[in-house]
């Protein structure tokens, strides 16, 4: 397997890659992840199942868009592809550093700057992406309250329903959606998609994000997110807000938003988060 990934790198990077030494590294719940080198070369591995091979290529492209915003620094993507039985995603491999404030003023800025007019008049993506283990449909619309209620709240509340957890009839509850964000028409922003904690870190002088499910839609998903599983430091908060200023009424939409990712997490993982999907699917909406 680590012959077949070497020879995908150096097919791509035209050098003399051998796999000299590796370390798997903890923190991935999907994913197996390992820094592999030589005395020259350092690569970030990916791999999971063969059948996976399509979560890597969707953050592959997701990785290559916001690259090519040039507002935060992204891993770069080498090659992606298959051995005998795994799909593998070979990423820089980048230092990283205990965070920092200077890291946390930094990330604000550069996801203010993502964020900012990307010249985009619908909402959606050009491919489906994954969030998590989930797949994440895109079909691009120009109705942001029909894109999140349809695309968001009631793709995962069908797929809930599929696997026996109910939440209410699904057509009403996206109908309920579609009303609060009726008269609310955001500039589509390419969003990182799944920005929460474990996936951004810091180097010495910059801050750096990953494992995107990326998409055109309201920045506000961003931010909302960042505020679910333990809020980050306030530094962050006031260096976006500096550079872009939220709406004020976007305390109104994040937990609607925020509903969308605990949907997941009870797909994914049930449990605990099978309960708060309901609690806050009976408060937004009953």
């Amino acid at each position: 397997m680590w012959q077949a990934i070497a020879e995908h790198i150096n097919s791509e990077l035209d050098i003399d890659f051998k796999v000299e030494k590796k370390q798997q590294l903890s923190g991935g719940d999907i994913n197996l992840a390992y820094h592999i080198s030589d005395d020259k070369h350092d690569f970030f591995i990916k791999l999971n199942e063969k059948e996976q091979l399509e979560q890597f290529i969707s953050e592959a492209m997701s990785l290559h868009c916001i690259e090519q915003r040039h507002a935060i620094r992204v891993p770069r993507v080498i090659c992606y592809g298959q051995t005998l039985d795994k799909a593998f995603l070979v990423l820089e491999y980048l230092p990283l550093v205990d965070e920092h404030n200077a890291g946390w003023e930094t990330l604000g800025l550069a996801l203010a700057r993502l964020h900012e007019d990307s010249g985009q008049a619908m909402y959606g993506f050009d491919w489906d992406s994954s969030l998590g283990r989930t797949s994440q449909p895109n079909k691009w619309q120009g109705s942001w309250s029909s894109f999140f209620s349809e695309q968001r709240l009631g793709w995962l509340l069908q797929l809930l329903q599929e696997q026996g957890f109910g939440f209410g009839k699904i057509d009403f509850l996206v109908e309920q959606c579609r009303q609060r964000l009726h008269h609310y028409e955001p500039l589509p922003s390419l969003v990182h998609g799944d920005f929460w904690r474990g996936n951004v870190g810091f180097m010495a002088d910059e801050a750096v994000i990953f494992d995107p499910a990326s998409y055109y839609g309201d920045r506000e998903v961003d931010i909302a997110f960042s505020e679910l599983f333990g809020r980050f430091p306030e530094r962050f908060y006031h260096s976006y807000q500096n550079q872009y200023p939220l709406d004020k009424n976007y305390g109104e939409r994040k937990h609607l938003y925020n509903l969308y990712h605990v949907l997941n997490h009870a797909y994914m993982f049930r449990g605990s988060y099978l309960l708060q999907a309901q609690d806050m699917v009976k408060h937004l909406f009953y």
